[in-house]
C-alpha cells in the first residue's frame, strides 16, 4: 500500500505538464512509475500501464481551466505560454550573503596577540546562519528541502538569541566590562547581535513570504490561506473545528488590577488582544496563548491544492469574540517573546549536580525576556503595556516588528510533507561489508568477529549507524560473555534504543555504567529523564563532573575471551543518536587495541570516581593533555617548514576559537606552513591576512548533511598523524569539557580519513571560501565538472 494520496499523485501530474507543456499518457505512466514506485498504476485493456481513475479524477478537478486532454495525441496539453526551455536560474558566479563580522584595520607591525587579527564569536555564528538562509535562497535544492533550510536558520537563531544574547544581557547587567578577543565590550557586541539578528529575521520572513511560499503554491500544490481566501464552506468548517478542538483548550487571561500580567512561556505563541466594554472608555487587555498542543498548520480539504493550509493563531483570531463575549474586540495582534537560557550556577558550591540542573530548568522557565517579536501593526497602547510588563525597550534592539508569520520553524512540518520529488532522494546508509550479517555472507560472525579481525572506521550517515555502533552496544547486552558495558551519553533520542540495550545488559547482572551529562544544552531535562530511568534499572550513573561537560564520545565493552578480559571499544566524533546519525556526518573507530582499551578504562574510572592525574598512551584527552598536545603537534610542523621540508596541517572541525591554538596557526603560516581548515561554523581566525595567514586557507561546508565529524592531519615529515574525536579547536573544547581524540594508526584507515578531507577541499558546489574580512563567497563550478562532497561520498560508499 502507497504512502501517497491519489490527489498527490495528481497535483505532481498537474506540475510536470505544466512545466513541460505537453505530456503523453505514456510518459506520465513513466513518470509516476519512477516516482512513486509505480504503486498508482493499473494495467489497460491493450496490456500497457496506465493511470487510474481514481488519479484521472483529481486530474480533472485540478486542471480543468488551464489543461485539455488531446484523444489524437493521447497527451495533456498546457494552454498557457510555453515552457520556458532556458536552464535553471541558478546564483550568480559571486553568490554574496551579507556579513555580520566587522573586521578591523591591522596595525603595521602587530603582534599576533592584537585584537585586529581576531573576528567576534557571536557575529561569526551569525554568518553562519547566513550560510544555512542562503541554501532556502538556492533554487539548486529541491523545494521542500529549501523550505526545511529556512526551518533550520529559524530554529537556530532561536537557540542563538536565548543562549548568546541572553549571555551578553547578563554580562552587561553585572557590569562585567571584559573585552572579547576582538576587543568589544560586552555591551558593544550585544548592540551588534540583536541588530544583526534583526537583519536576518527580516530576511527570512522575505524569503519565505516572497519566494518560498509562492513557489510551494505554484510548484507543490500547497497553499497557506487566510480566511479572507476561503470559500464560506471552507470558513464554515474551520469555525467548527474551532469550537470542536480548540475552543475547550483556550485560556484567555485578563490583566487588570485583580488579575496581574500573566507569565509566558519561553518561544510560546500568543495572541495580545484589545478589549472594550460597551460602558466604558478605558480599554482592556487579555493575553491568549496559542496552544502548543494544536498543530501549527490545520488542513482543509480542496478542489485545487493537494495541500490547504490555515495557521492555527489565524483561526483563533477570526473566533477570538467568541472568548469574550459581552466585549468589543477593538485589536488582536500575535506575538513571542524569547528568555535568557544563559543562565550560570556556581557547581563547586552545588552538593548535587543533578538537583541543581532540575533547579535550574526551573529557574530558566522565569528568566528574563530577551526578545519580543510582534506583528508590525501592533496597537500602540498594546505595545506599550507588552513593554512595560517584559521590561523591553525599543531602544535595544529587544523588539522585532514582523510583516506576516511569526515562528518561521513551523515550517519544519511543510518540509515533511509526502511529496518525493520536491525533496532529496532518500539516502539509506550502506552497512559496512565487513559487518554484513550472516544472510548476507553465508558465515555466521558476531560484530566481536569482525572488530577481532582488524580496526574498523565507520563513517556516518553514509555508513549505517544502526548497523555498526548501535550493532555493537545491542550485541554486547546479550552476549553471555560480556561482563561489562561503559559509556558516555551527551545527546540521545527520545526513543533511543541504545538507552533500552543498556538498560537490557544491567537486567541481565553485566556491570554497566554510563556517564549521562546533565548539562548538555537544551536537553538537560531528556538527560535527568534517562538518567533516573537507567538508575531504575540497576544501571550505575554519574551525571557529570564538577566544572566541566563530558562532550567525549566513547564506549567500552570488557568480554570474556578464554582465560583473558578483552576490551572493544568505540571512539567517536558524534553522539550516540539514531537520528542525528542520519543527518550528521560523523566518523568512529571501532577497534580491540589493548592500549586504547586501557585508556578508556583510565578515562573511565576519571569519570565516575576520583583521578584528576589519570594518564594514557595513546589517547589525547581534554581538559588535561589536549591542549598540550595539540601545540606540540603545531610546533612541529613549523619547525618542519623552518628546516625546508614539507610541512602541512589540515583541521576539520565545527567552529574554530580557541586564542592560543589561532596564534600558533599565525606563527605557522609565518613560517610556510600551508593550512587548510575546514570549519562549518565560525570562525575566529582571519585567513589570506598579508603577513599573517597567506598560507591558510579556510572553507565552510554547508549541505544536506551537517558536518559534524572532527579530523585533525599533521603532515610530520612525510610519515602523517592523522586524529578523530570528540573537539573542537574551541576553548570550551580544550578547557572545559572532557574531550576525547584518538590516533587513526592503520594505513588503510588513515589513507580513507585523507581521501574524505581532499574530497572536502575539492567541493565546488557546497562549499564557501572565507576571506581575511570575515566575508564568506560561495564556490561555483562555472564550466568545471561539479564536485558535491555529500555526493561523492554517497557514491564512493556504494562502489
Amino acid at each position: 500500500m502507497s504512502e501517497f494520496t491519489a490527489k498527490e499523485v495528481a497535483v505532481y501530474l498537474y506540475n510536470e505538464i505544466k512545466r513541460l507543456h505537453t505530456l503523453t499518457h505514456s510518459a506520465a505512466a513513466k513518470k509516476i512509475e519512477e516516482t512513486f514506485n509505480g504503486s498508482f498504476l493499473v494495467q489497460s485493456e491493450n496490456g500497457n500501464k496506465a493511470l487510474p481513475e481514481e488519479v484521472l479524477s483529481h486530474l480533472k478537478g485540478l486542471s480543468s481551466q488551464d489543461i485539455t486532454w488531446n484523444p489524437g495525441r493521447q497527451a495533456w496539453i498546457f494552454k498557457g505560454s510555453a515552457p520556458d526551455t532556458k536552464e535553471i536560474e541558478r546564483p550568480p558566479q559571486n553568490f554574496e550573503i551579507p556579513t555580520s563580522v566587522k573586521a578591523q584595520e591591522v596595525p603595521e607591525n602587530a603582534s599576533v596577540d592584537d585584537s585586529s587579527l581576531y573576528l567576534n564569536r557571536e557575529l561569526g555564528w551569525l554568518d553562519f546562519n547566513w550560510r544555512v538562509l542562503a541554501q532556502a535562497m538556492d533554487d539548486r535544492h529541491p523545494l521542500l528541502e529549501r523550505v526545511r533550510f529556512l526551518a533550520i536558520t529559524a530554529s537556530n537563531l532561536d537557540e542563538f538569541i536565548q543562549k548568546r544574547a541572553g549571555g551578553l544581557k547578563r554580562q552587561k547587567a553585572a557590569g562585567i566590562f571584559d573585552l572579547s578577543p576582538d576587543g568589544r565590550t560586552a555591551e558593544s557586541q550585544l548592540g551588534l547581535v540583536q541588530r544583526e539578528a534583526g537583519k536576518m529575521q527580516q530576511s527570512m520572513l522575505r524569503v519565505w513570504n516572497n519566494e518560498l511560499r509562492p513557489l510551494l503554491e505554484e510548484n507543490a500544490g500547497v497553499r497557506i490561506s487566510f480566511y479572507k481566501d476561503l470559500t464560506k464552506k471552507q470558513r464554515e468548517t474551520l469555525d467548527h473545528y474551532f469550537i470542536e478542538h480548540i475552543y475547550p483548550t483556550l485560556t484567555p487571561l485578563a490583566v487588570d488590577p485583580g488579575h496581574p500580567f500573566p507569565f509566558i512561556s519561553n518561544l510560546s505563541l500568543s495572541l495580545a488582544v484589545k478589549l472594550k466594554h460597551p460602558n466604558r472608555e478605558a480599554f482592556n487587555f487579555a493575553r491568549v496563548k496559542v496552544p502548543s498542543n494544536q498543530p501549527r498548520w490545520i488542513e482543509l480539504e480542496s478542489d485545487s491544492y493537494a495541500y490547504l493550509f490555515v495557521p492555527v493563531e489565524e483561526i483563533i483570531r477570526q473566533n477570538i469574540e467568541r472568548l469574550f463575549r459581552g466585549m468589543k474586540v477593538d485589536s488582536t495582534c500575535a506575538f513571542r517573546i524569547t528568555r535568557n537560557a544563559d543562565l550560570r550556577r556556581n557547581e563547586e558550591e552545588a552538593e548535587d549536580l543533578l538537583s541543581m540542573m532540575s533547579d535550574e530548568l526551573r529557574e530558566r522557565r522565569f528568566a528574563e525576556v530577551v526578545r519580543l517579536e510582534v506583528e508590525d501593526d501592533v496597537d500602540p497602547n498594546v505595545l506599550e503595556l507588552l513593554k512595560n510588563e517584559l521590561q523591553l525597550s525599543d531602544n535595544t534592539n529587544d523588539i522585532i516588528y514582523q510583516e506576516g508569520m511569526l515562528d518561521l520553524s513551523a515550517c519544519f512540518t511543510l518540509a515533511e510533507l509526502k511529496i518525493p520529488y520536491l525533496k532529496y532522494k532518500p539516502w539509506k546508509p550502506v552497512i559496512p561489508r565487513p559487518l554484513y550479517h550472516e544472510e548476507e555472507t553465508g558465515e555466521e560472525q558476531t560484530v566481536f568477529d569482525v572488530i577481532s579481525k582488524g580496526d574498523l572506521l565507520v563513517h556516518h550517515p553514509y555508513e549505517s549507524f544502526s548497523g555498526s555502533v548501535r550493532r555493537l552496544i545491542e550485541e554486547a547486552a546479550d552476549d553471555p560473555k560480556v561482563i561489562a558495558i561503559k559509556q558516555t551519553l551527551y545527546r540521545t533520542s527520545d526513543d533511543s534504543p541504545i538507552v533500552k540495550a543498556l538498560i537490557r545488559a544491567a537486567e541481565k547482572e553485566k556491570q554497566v555504567a554510563v556517564l549521562v551529562e546533565v548539562k548538555a544544552r537544551f536537553d538537560e531535562a531528556s538527560n535527568i529523564e534517562w538518567g533516573k530511568k537507567l538508575e531504575n534499572a540497576g544501571v550505575h550513573v554519574a551525571y557529570g563532573l564538577v566544572g566541566l561537560k563530558t562532550h567525549a564520545k566513547v564506549a567500552l565493552i570488557v568480554r570474556e575471551e578464554g582465560d583473558k578480559h578483552v576490551t572493544y571499544c568505540h571512539i567517536g566524533t558524534g553522539n550516540y543518536h539514531i537520528h542525528t546519525a542520519e543527518i550528521y556526518t560523523d566518523l568512529g573507530l571501532l577497534t580491540k587495541d589493548p592500549v586504547l582499551g586501557h585508556d578508556i578504562s583510565n578515562l573511565f574510572h576519571y569519570l565516575t570516581g576520583y583521578a584528576p592525574d589519570q594518564h594514557y598512551e595513546k589517547l589525547l584527552v581534554a581538559p588535561m593533555y589536549l591542549r598540550e598536545s595539540f601545540y606540540e603537534l603545531i610546533d612541529r610542523e613549523i619547525e618542519h617548514a623552518k628546516a625546508g621540508k614539507e610541512a602541512r596541517i589540515i583541521a576539520k572541525m565545527n567552529a574554530l576559537d580557541d586564542i592560543s591554538i589561532i596564534q600558533r596557526l599565525y606563527k605557522a603560516s609565518q613560517a610556510g606552513v600551508r593550512i587548510d581548515l575546514i570549519v562549518r561554523g565560525h570562525c575566529r581566525l582571519r585567513p589570506q591576512l598579508e603577513g599573517y595567514s597567506e598560507n591558510i586557507h579556510v572553507l565552510s561546508i554547508i549541505g544536506r548533511f551537517l558536518e559534524h565529524d572532527r579530523i585533525y592531519y599533521f603532515e610530520n615529515e612525510g610519515s602523517p598523524q592523522v586524529f578523530i574525536g570528540s573537539g573542537d579547536w574551541r576553548y570550551r573544547n580544550m578547557d572545559e569539557r572532557v574531550e576525547a581524540i584518538v590516533p587513526i594508526t592503520l594505513p588503510k584507515l588513515k589513507s580513507r580519513i585523507v581521501d574524505i578531507l581532499s574530497n572536502a577541499l575539492q567541493d565546488n558546489r557546497l562549499a564557501w571560501d572565507m576571506h581575511a574580512d570575515g566575508s564568506y563567497r560561495q564556490r561555483q563550478p562555472g564550466n568545471e565538472e561539479v564536485h558535491n562532497f555529500h555526493n561523492v561520498m554517497m557514491d564512493d560508499t556504494q562502489k
